[in-house]
């Protein structure tokens, strides 16, 4: 299974499997990249004094065509909750000829992914690789990421215009990245931007990775709702005009005209609709007598409150022999004075 050395192998048709946790075999990641195409031999290095691997090793396939898809398809897959990188093993021959106009973002919200990377600084000029977004073994983000260029040019006006700006309600910083081989020495310094300048100037291009397809795709807008069906306007109230000049609507075939409405007062019912006896009707009936007592006076024709029987409050009829008020008085009796007692 390993018994050819990684030296040995041919370097087109082999992967480089890389952040393998400890409890993985040889057997294991053969069983796992069988998956992908034929495998001729495993080689996982191992240390000399405890004789356990170093978390990284090598798969060679039958066919060059057969390492290409497993790098497509195995980089990323966890194994025992740590993601592989998987990558061929020539790659270090096709890496694209990089100027150096790479760029540090970070205070990331974890929302932001490689998605949003790309979608806010692809703006400001051709990125060369795909975005990165640091995240631990369980995928989620370190909170930093790094974006790289094809000049100078677009990485300043990235920095120029976003570092401190807000990305999902944090304010971000963007720098030019440290440099993998140097001692503490940043990108973008003057002998980077000569060697850029010059290869301008021999026409020499950058090429750029392809991108992923999940990097490109744009949101599709959400299709305009359906206008709301307009109700009948009878169901809603609304106005038309044989209705706002009091007319009302034709009504439907089939349907009887309505009934013609009583003008008069409505004739007397008794209980239940019974009719009532007669002179029930009248407003100045009165119930029966009851037994053993004489009979009632007939009511006045004049009825209830007429002027004939009308008296104001406090009103008493004079005693016999004086006249109503306001009438001229009788003459005295014999015997008396006129004007007596003033």
């Amino acid at each position: 299974m390993s018994g050819a050395k990684h030296w040995e192998q041919d370097k087109e048709a082999t992967i480089y499997v890389g952040n393998i946790d400890e409890r993985a075999t040889d057997a294991l990641i053969w069983e796992l990249m069988v998956q992908a195409g034929p495998v001729v031999n495993v080689h996982l290095p191992k240390d000399r004094v405890t004789q356990s691997h170093q978390g990284f090793g090598f798969v060679e396939f039958n066919g060059e065509v057969d390492a290409d898809y497993a790098a497509k398809i195995m980089n990323g897959i966890r194994l025992y909750g740590k993601a592989l990188r998987v990558n061929k093993a020539s790659a270090d021959k096709q890496k694209p000829l990089e100027i150096g106009a790479e760029l540090f973002i970070g205070n990331l919200d974890p929302m932001v992914d490689e998605k949003v990377l790309y979608d806010t600084f692809s703006r400001f000029g051709t990125l060369i690789s795909p975005p990165k977004v640091a995240r631990d073994d369980n995928g989620l983000s370190k909170g930093y990421g790094f974006v790289s260029y094809s000049s100078f040019e677009s990485s300043d006006d990235a920095i120029n215009n976003m570092n401190g700006q807000f990305l999902m309600n944090k304010d971000i910083s963007v720098q030019y990245a440290y440099k993998k081989d140097g001692k503490g020495e940043r990108h973008g310094d003057e002998a980077e931007r000569m060697l850029a300048a010059q290869a301008k100037k021999h026409n020499v291009t950058i090429e750029s990775q392809p991108m992923p397809p999940g990097l490109l795709q744009t949101s599709t807008p959400a299709p305009p709702a359906p206008a709301a069906a307009v109700p009948p306007t009878m169901a809603t109230g609304g106005f038309e005009p044989p209705m706002a000049a009091g007319v009302p609507p034709p009504r439907p075939v089939g349907f009887a005209p309505p009934p013609v409405a009583h003008r008069g007062p409505p004739p007397p019912f008794g209980v239940n609709g019974a009719p009532l006896p007669p002179g029930a009707g009248r407003p100045n009936a009165l119930p029966p007598a009851p037994s053993g007592l004489p009979a009632r006076p007939p009511p006045s024709q004049a009825g209830y409150g007429s002027p004939a029987d009308f008296h104001p409050g406090n009103f008493r009829m004079p005693p016999p022999g004086f006249g109503p008020p306001g009438a001229v008085p009788p003459p005295p009796p014999p015997g008396f004075t006129p004007g007596y007692g003033r």
